[in-house]
């Protein structure tokens, strides 16, 4: 809807009325209805306390001050008005999934404006909400994009790529400037990463590889002279890195020797000394590096002596550390407020969050995560806290907690019928080896999906089954939205979403059970799974396989050693070879992942060996395989080489290289050509339906 004066009306008389308004327009200051910081908290975090989580009830969903759909202020919509019947025939439960929009909060200001990131012109653009409510469009770039505010600014400092290439530049929108959509170039040099860590005063600090390509140095640019100061070159993938507030010192992760591990490193900026915190062979996780104010300690969250993580505070004093909040079940991760006065643990149950802040839950509206789309984000002097909620039925929105209850900023699709989409069932399938794999299960609401849209299925459709299988391979398939498999739910087919050996989420026995030379034990899962189908009602020559990223490898894998089972397999960005993605792939990139995978001096029979183009000639199923021309993570050689191999052997492959995509897909325009041919893909090879070919190869430009 156009913004005018009626529309700032409408919103501030909404502001006016509600317990919890961003801003009271009667002119009592924008944090008068706000709380204060926790009374009974006077320093850090404190001892430790037990977790108790928040009961089902229901949430105030009602929005803070802010329209209740897309924003007023609108770009060119570049993407918005893609024709999605061009190329593939789309059915409306597509069509409509597609047309779903998402917000994310990046960042909000003690006077009540929020710095968001909403997707309505087909990419992740910069919006700022303003204290009654009202939006203002602050970017409009080809590609997505990120932002913080600079504290005692009207000014943003803005990460930006190109075409999905990852190579991150920095710049900076002056909002009280003369032309407050203009962005002026603050670290920019397109051969290389500049990566935005924090700001503070004056001073933006990033970490870049510029020295060598391959090692991450750690910097903070002085606004006023463009001098940059060094705080740490000591060589790694430098992952986090905060410094501390009195600037004396800067504590980072960077990789440690065994695979999914890391290491605390403290660089003294006075002396240029370096301590390891932690020893380099450890295998465990740190993560969630936060100052309190008095420099004196920092937060954490780390598994280290555990097998779940936990969350811990490190005493520069004592140069000692302490876990403040444990769990024996599930991950714990800590976001302490930037005064050091409140304290929030997530915790982690099977793909969906708990949220706790200062020991008291607080309820979420349903089953989802506030981690996918952007992290959690204090207001400055800890009074608010801001979320971005996504679920399997729920795109993605902005939250705020304040006075500990849940209250809903953003609406960002509106016209989505929920009543047509699902929720997971949690599964857990057994393994040969007496192992169990944590599985979320996507079926319809009986014959003909969850819509009952004869247009997409009929009895016909039922039993079928579509793995996907997430990337990483250290991460997790949580309760997140994905409009891919609600739309082949709704066609017919039930959708199972595994954490395969090598997921996040479970402990550390199971993400360290597939690393190196144990990498096959994964793909075995697989066939678990395949075996699992019947007892479910699934019929087991009716399965495929779809993957994206070390997922793609899993398609791969399971299609060229156990081409029996399955059906079909969807590549998007996988890895055909082991060794030549570990040789092509970015050099920056290379030492880290082969400690995952494995060495290409130690290890390369083994890599070799585990390698789906090398027993390619074992493939039955028909492929298809999507891949950005820019990926620095996979390059599109490992796609081309699979396609030309599965080709030579007579069977079916469909390449399709999306020229202005990287690793992961960013625009509308790419979903609504990939997701359509994916659905008529499977739709063809397990339901039997008709499909429109595109040829053996395609290159889409958007």
């Amino acid at each position: 809807m156009p913004e005018d004066a009626g529309t700032r009306h409408a919103a501030a008389a909404r502001a006016s009325q509600h317990p919890l308004a961003w801003a009271d327009v009667a002119g009592r200051g924008a944090l008068d209805c706000f709380p204060l910081a926790h009374p009974a908290r006077h320093g850090w975090c404190g001892a430790a306390t037990p977790l108790r989580e928040a009961p089902r009830q229901p949430v105030d969903t009602a929005p803070l001050a802010t329209p209740t759909c897309a924003p007023p202020i609108r770009a060119k919509r570049r993407n918005r008005a893609v024709s999605y019947g061009n190329v593939w025939p789309m059915t409306t439960t597509l069509r409509h999934l597609l047309d779903a929009r998402t917000t994310r909060v990046f960042d909000l200001t003690d006077d009540g404006h929020l710095l968001v990131g909403h997707d309505d012109t087909g990419t992740v653009q910069l919006y700022e909400i303003a204290p009654d409510g009202g939006w203002t469009q602050l970017t409009d770039l080809a590609d997505g994009c990120a932002g913080r505010y600079l504290p005692g600014e009207r000014a943003i400092v803005v990460e930006h790529d190109t075409g999905g290439n990852e190579r991150y530049q920095l710049s900076v929108l002056r909002l009280d400037g003369p032309d407050p959509r203009s962005l002026v170039p603050l670290v920019h040099d397109e051969a290389y990463i500049h990566h935005l860590v924090d700001v503070r005063p004056g001073q933006v600090v990033y970490t870049t590889n510029r020295r060598n390509g391959v090692d991450f140095d750690v910097l903070v640019r002085d606004l006023a002279t463009g001098a940059d100061r060094l705080h740490y070159d000591g060589g790694g993938y430098v992952s986090e890195v905060a410094v501390s507030p009195d600037e004396r010192y800067v504590v980072l992760i960077r990789p440690a020797r065994p695979a999914n591990s890391s290491q605390l490193v403290l660089a003294d900026t006075e002396t240029g000394q370096l301590a390891e915190l932690t020893p380099a062979d450890e295998l465990a996780v740190y993560t969630k590096l936060v100052w309190a104010p008095d420099s004196a300690s920092f937060v954490f969250s780390t598994n280290s002596g555990r097998e779940f993580t936990g969350v811990a505070r490190y005493e520069l004093a004592s140069r000692k550390w302490r876990y403040l909040h444990t769990d024996e079940e599930w991950d714990l991760f800590g976001w302490p407020s930037p005064d050091g006065s409140r304290l929030l643990v997530v915790r982690n149950v099977d793909g969906a969050h708990r949220l706790i802040i200062d020991g008291e839950p607080v309820p979420l509206p349903a089953d989802g995560v506030v981690t996918r789309l952007s992290e959690p984000v204090w207001s400055p002097d800890g009074r608010r806290l801001a979320v971005t909620f996504t679920a399997p039925t729920e795109p993605g929105d902005g939250w705020v907690i304040a006075e500990g209850t849940l209250h809903r900023l953003t609406d960002s699709s509106p016209d989505l019928d929920k009543e047509c989409l699902v929720e997971p069932e949690r599964h857990r399938v057994p393994t040969p080896d007496g192992s169990q794999v944590p599985c979320l299960v996507y079926r319809g609401r009986g014959v003909g999906g969850a819509t009952g849209d004869p247009e997409v299925s009929g009895p016909e459709a039922s039993g079928s089954a579509v793995l996907h299988v997430h990337g990483g391979p250290e991460a997790q398939a949580m309760r997140t939205w994905n409009p891919l498999i609600q739309a082949l739910v709704a066609a017919g087919h039930t959708v199972l979403v595994p954490n395969v050996r090598g997921s996040t989420g479970y402990g550390k026995s199971w993400y360290a059970a597939d690393d190196r030379r144990k990498r096959l034990a994964s793909v075995a899962d697989l066939a678990a799974i395949h075996e699992w189908l019947p007892s479910i009602g699934l019929d087991p020559g009716r399965a495929a396989l779809l993957g994206g990223s070390y997922g793609g490898y899993m398609v791969l894998a399971g299609l060229t050693m156990q081409p029996a089972r399955w059906a079909a397999g969807v590549d998007i960005v996988g890895i055909s070879s082991l060794v030549t993605f570990l040789e092509n792939t970015s050099a920056y990139r290379r030492a880290y992942r082969e400690r995952e995978y494995g060495s290409l001096t130690e290890d390369r029979d083994f890599l070799i060996e585990a390698s789906p183009i090398t027993h390619i000639d074992n493939i039955r199923a028909p492929l298809l395989i999507l891949h950005g021309a820019n990926d620095p993570r996979v390059p599109l050689t490992e796609a081309e080489q699979v396609a030309a191999a599965v080709r030579d052997r007579g069977l079916d492959c469909e390449l399709v290289v999306y020229s202005d995509e990287g690793h992961v897909f960013g625009k509308r325009h790419t979903l609504a050509d990939s997701y359509p041919r994916i659905a008529a893909f499977l739709a063809r090879h397990l339901l039997g339906g008709a499909g429109q070919t595109h040829g053996d190869e395609a290159h889409p430009s958007g």
